[in-house]
């Protein structure tokens, strides 16, 4: 892929929140660095998948990317376009191009208000509509391409099972003709018998809509079947990058190694002859992260590093990773 294919950017992005204390008079005594440093490319019409633990700032990321928080520092660039330069009228123009689909249907979406208010919100926000009629067709037809009845307009959210206001939450995100979503954890709230559904439908609109998105999940299995490369997160930092198939055949960052030792193999003969990696100790706390590699309290090979920070590098064939051991 060359600069031509890059559609979103992110350089050295941060997001901190702040820790205060005081009732009347409030000062700030530290941060949760809840993303610290992201550098990576995302290409037009590829699926990023972003995975790693609980807790490491994938959420976070996914909405700091789309400015929906303010970053601390570094810079996001969507299609040569600097959002963080960007306030007002302006980045309301450009954030009609991008869209989020949020993890849990049940909470995303207004109980107060009927399915063709919902879905039909950006499109009066956008002005991408003239009038109510046109409005209704407008929904209609997105309720169609989400595989949805489109005589359920006057309905209300109660009225559905969590895969169908999923699909609900496609089709708003959808309504503004984005060209990049952010899909965060899209599946994790719904039943099992559901997700392959939801998946293959967000393939489906990929294909049809020449969507590109950034697929926040913790499915390692689901994010293989759905992605083209994976980035791996620890503790708000990307700690390993690369096309999906060379990252579960050749995983280098020890953090990836032990995520990936702990998907189950439907194979019993293949599962009984792996060798499983457990990680001792707790995640530190964001607040006060370690020095040097954020992985060195849990390493298994940390007493072979330097205490210096290890450099983010391509080891090549797109495979960048941030570790002393495996970049040697």
């Amino acid at each position: 892929m060359n600069e031509d294919h890059v559609l979103v950017r992110v350089e050295g992005l941060k997001k901190y929140f702040p820790i205060t204390r005081g009732i009347l008079i409030q000062r700030q005594v530290g941060a949760v660095q809840a993303v610290d440093g992201l550098t990576f490319d995302i290409y037009r019409g590829e699926t990023l998948g972003l995975v790693g633990e609980s807790g490491c700032g994938k959420t976070t990321a996914g909405r700091t990317i789309l400015l929906l928080y303010r970053p601390t520092a570094g810079r996001v660039i969507f299609d040569g376009v600097d959002l963080t330069a960007l306030k007002g009228e302006a980045l309301r123009r450009i954030r009609r191009r991008m869209q989020m689909i949020f993890q849990d249907p049940f909470a995303s979406l207004n109980p107060r208000m009927t399915i063709a208010r919902i879905i039909g919100e950006p499109l009066r926000v956008h002005k991408l509509v003239t009038n109510r009629k046109e409005e209704i067709e407008r929904v209609q037809e997105l309720l169609r391409l989400v595989q949805l009845n489109p005589r359920f307009i006057n309905r209300y959210p109660h009225e559905f099972s969590g895969g169908q206001r999923q699909r609900i939450g496609i089709a708003r995100a959808l309504a503004s003709n984005p060209e990049f979503i952010v899909c965060d954890e899209p599946i994790s709230a719904l039943d099992v018998s559901i997700q392959a559904q939801i998946v293959n439908l967000l393939e489906d609109l990929q294909d049809q809509l020449g969507l590109t998105y950034l697929f926040i999940a913790h499915d390692l299995s689901m994010v293989r079947h759905i992605c083209d490369r994976v980035a791996v997160m620890y503790l708000g930092r990307i700690v390993e990058l690369a096309p999906k198939d060379e990252l579960y055949d050749h995983p280098l960052h020890p953090y990836t190694q032990a995520l990936l030792s702990a998907v189950p193999v439907p194979d019993p003969a293949v599962e009984r002859r792996r060798r499983r990696i457990i990680l001792e100790g707790d995640v530190p706390s964001p607040v006060n992260p370690p020095p040097g590699c954020r992985f060195r309290t849990r390493c298994p090979l940390a007493s072979q590093c330097p205490d210096e920070e290890p450099v983010w590098q391509d080891v090549g064939g797109g495979h960048w990773v941030a570790c002393h051991i495996a970049s040697r």
